[in-house]
């Protein structure tokens, strides 16, 4: 018996492929599931069921396609009001798929009616579980999407789930969570790439503490999460309709500058650099790399009218992908080329970039702002003096509060600050990235 992972780095997330002879099922698609057709072709299976273990908050599913398209049978958990067939699964459901048993263990916590799956093997062994948004490496799944009334009763569910995990499996139970890898689904930041329930037992919070010490902590312990999360559970309850993956319609730089001057969203996908050195005045810079979904989803206004810039059509289509899987699937064109292919007679905005130690030298020049667009939790833990912060998911409605003249601003990496940037850049303010790390601001000693 096989379990395969299939990595979604940019939400932090797994779904998993169990195969063995020529069955296979699926637990936690993705939306993109050509990436599980080929991985089940690959091994040679059928996939003959879809698992869900709860109605997921961070991503639209594709487990409903899936099924679909493989004519699979689409397991989910009882208890919601859905808007398409499946089977409904409660606490003690056996199904076996061949050679593959799959035993529902309801996991509340993560959500009211989130389940687990025990994995077996036909002499009924216990080979691993698929613990969802219960227990994840070294952390669990935070306790608040359902909504604020709903937290502290889930969070008491999520310690019971996860002593109940420790207490019925096998020290040697494989754990295989979907969140915990980046996913703002993850109460605290997950440890490791690989667990067992054994390991589970030294390093999780909800088996090393009391009860109430855990849900105390878990609860001081969340921060904001993407607000695009609020519409995921409802595309997921009413069924996401079928995945379009295909290039947008190109638009040409006339159309391109009309609706940058009618005030749209017009994403330029270029790294985070390039676009500083030379991008269009009004444009918004979200490089595509790993963090790109994720704040696009966070700032995006749902619903707006979306147009990309893409240096080729292979970052647009990869972008596309990227956003399918949060459910923003009506793009309205992208255009392509060179930058200075795109100005149609406009000239071209520029600002400059920097690193902690130029900082240091502006600071000692002349009169600065620091802008720190870290979480809230982040600044108070470390940040510089006399620093402001604004959290980049804020920015759009605080602008006012982002001071006059020459603003640095910065992050932890440079992405969400060069996402800010180019946000002041598009007020016409004069902005300078600091493309550096805030560990070297520490090692500097300017943070405190």
């Amino acid at each position: 018996m096989d379990v395969s992972i299939i990595e979604t780095s940019s939400l932090g997330d797994r779904s998993y492929l169990v195969s063995a002879g020529d069955v296979g099922v699926v637990i936690d698609p993705q939306r993109d599931i050509d990436r599980i057709l080929k991985l089940a072709a690959e091994h040679g299976v059928r996939i003959t069921h879809v698992f869900e273990t709860h109605i997921h908050n961070d991503y639209v599913t594709g487990g409903l396609e899936l099924a679909r398209t493989v004519d699979a049978e689409y397991i989910v958990p009882a208890g919601d009001d859905l808007g398409y067939e499946r089977r409904a699964v409660v606490d003690g459901d056996l199904i076996e798929a061949g050679p593959i048993h799959m035993q529902v263990m309801h996991t509340p916590g993560h959500t009211h009616h989130h389940v687990s799956y025990v994995l077996r093997d036909p002499d009924r062994s216990i080979v691993g579980v698929f613990t969802g948004g219960s227990m994840l490496f070294g952390t669990t799944g935070r306790t608040d999407l359902v909504g604020k009334g709903h937290t502290d009763e889930l969070t008491h569910a999520q310690y019971h789930s996860v002593q109940r995990l420790a207490g019925e499996l096998p020290s040697e139970t494989k754990v295989y969570p979907t969140h915990g890898f980046g996913s703002f689904c993850a109460a605290t930041p997950a440890s490791g790439d690989a667990s067992t329930i054994g390991r589970e037992r030294t390093s999780n919070p909800a088996l090393t503490q009391d009860e109430q010490s855990y849900v105390d902590e878990l609860l001081a312990g969340l921060a904001a999460y993407p607000a695009y999360y609020a519409h995921m559970g409802v595309i997921n309850r009413a069924g996401p309709p079928p995945v379009d993956l295909s290039m947008p319609e190109p638009v040409d730089p006339v159309e391109l500058h009309r609706r940058i001057d009618a005030g749209e969203w017009v994403v330029d996908l270029r790294e985070r650099t390039a676009f500083a050195a030379g991008h269009l005045g009004g444009t918004l810079g979200f490089e595509l790399s790993g963090s790109f979904v994720t704040y696009l989803g966070w700032l995006y206004r749902w619903g707006a009218p979306l147009t990309l810039i893409g240096e080729n059509e292979e970052q647009v289509r990869d972008a596309r992908r990227e956003l399918v899987r949060i459910g923003i699937d009506d793009l309205h064109g992208a255009a392509v080329g060179e930058i200075h292919t795109l100005v149609a007679g406009a000239e071209l905005r520029s600002y400059r970039v920097g690193d902690f130690p130029a900082l240091v030298e502006a600071l000692a020049e002349r009169d600065v702002a620091v802008l720190d667009v870290r979480q809230v939790n982040e600044f108070e833990e470390a940040h510089l003096d006399g620093a402001i912060n604004i959290p980049v998911h804020r920015l759009p409605t605080s602008m006012d509060d982002v001071p006059q003249g020459e603003v640095w601003v910065h992050c932890a990496s440079g992405y969400r600050s060069s996402i800010a940037a180019s946000m002041i850049d598009s007020r016409k303010r004069t902005v300078v990235l600091v493309n550096d790390e805030f560990d070297r601001a520490m090692e500097l000693g300017l943070a405190q």
